[in-house]
């Protein structure tokens, strides 16, 4: 099968050589795997992260998001059959979605939402996970809860907080303030149902003071945490929540506890990496999407499409996702 990698790490994104097209063995499933036609990707910043940093001693396959078919299930699968056609976002220790046919574990994989196609629902699996879990397993917030409480997001207008405005919502009753630096961003940020919008690039306490938050019950930064953390426990009102993803160097925990600020990690890998016993969670909630957005509760995060999965075109996808600049997601989509 057609498949593109990396050979070796730390190579610019403009070096033809950073991802190759290469020939590989198709996967064969295990016990609880469906083997998938992969018909769309999106690109993730964990790809562009593992490509610079992880070291290989063989070609491996990137991606994090993938929709396409089953064609086979391993002996023990009871969640699909051959034909059904699914969104998922993998595992970081397996091959990824870069390829024509992919192995993944039934427990994290959903049914396609029926009224998208394989690129609209490839933008959505890993930052729904994210999204869904920050806000429902890490903060606790309740479903339908929330009322009176706001919400900020930092960095709102990349691929989870695309998804998570629309979350909070749909599903709570947070007040949703979005972090944008661009009009461009600000007007995305908007559409997907951010009550308000706030410029990360400049001190944001003063910009909440003025939209009438003296403080914000609970932050979740989705980007250069390290840059914001002063802002951010200033903006925190006492005994608030702080939930981040990104890959600070150092976080000191020290500030914190004056306001007793609680702290929360996300990362929707955490399940396959461990095999934990709730990993069939991520399924679950991978349907509630595709319910919601068959539902017309929920829209594709899909913000740029690249053409089809190749080396080339997912050269370029990187190289935006590192620029910082992008909006939403980008997908890929045939081979």
């Amino acid at each position: 099968m057609k498949a593109i990698v990396y050979t070796q790490n730390g190579l610019p994104i403009d070096d033809p050589k950073a991802l190759v097209e290469m020939e590989l063995a198709m996967p064969e499933p295990g016990p609880h795997d469906v083997v998938v036609e992969v018909r769309a990707v999106s690109v993730n910043p964990v790809d562009t992260k593992i490509r610079l940093g992880v070291a290989v001693t063989e070609p491996r396959v990137l991606g994090w998001d993938a929709s396409g078919v089953v064609q086979s299930v391993g002996e023990s699968v009871t969640l699909f059959a051959p034909g059904d056609e699914v969104f998922y976002a993998g595992s970081l220790i397996r091959p990824g979605s870069n390829s024509q046919f992919q192995a993944v574990d039934e427990r994290i994989v959903g049914k396609k939402p029926g009224t998208l196609g394989f690129a609209e629902a490839a933008a959505l699996p890993l930052t729904s996970i994210t999204a869904w879990e920050l806000l429902f397993d890490r903060l606790r917030v309740p479903e339908g809860g929330g009322a009176g409480k706001s919400l900020l997001v930092i960095g709102a207008a990349g691929g989870v907080g695309s998804i998570l405005i629309q979350l909070a919502r749909q599903l709570t009753g947070l007040t949703v303030i979005g972090s944008a630096s661009r009009d461009a961003t600000r007007e995305w940020v908007t559409k997907l149902g951010a009550h308000h919008t706030v410029d990360h690039t400049r001190p944001m306490q003063p910009q909440l003071a003025d939209l009438g938050f003296d403080q914000v019950d609970i932050v979740i930064s989705l980007t250069h945490t390290d840059h914001h953390y002063a802002d951010i426990i200033e903006a925190l009102a006492p005994q608030g929540q702080l939930a981040l993803i990104d890959d600070p160097a150092t976080l000191d925990a020290v500030p914190l506890k004056r306001k007793s600020i609680s702290l929360h990690w996300e990362l929707m890998f955490t399940r396959s990496l461990f095999g934990t016993p709730d990993m069939v969670r991520q399924h679950e909630l991978l349907n509630r999407v595709a319910d919601m957005v068959d539902e017309g509760r929920l829209t594709t995060t899909l913000g740029e499409h690249f053409g089809p999965i190749t080396a080339d075109n997912l050269r370029r996808a990187h190289a935006l996702i590192e620029s910082g600049k992008a909006i939403g997601k980008i997908v890929l989509e045939n081979f």
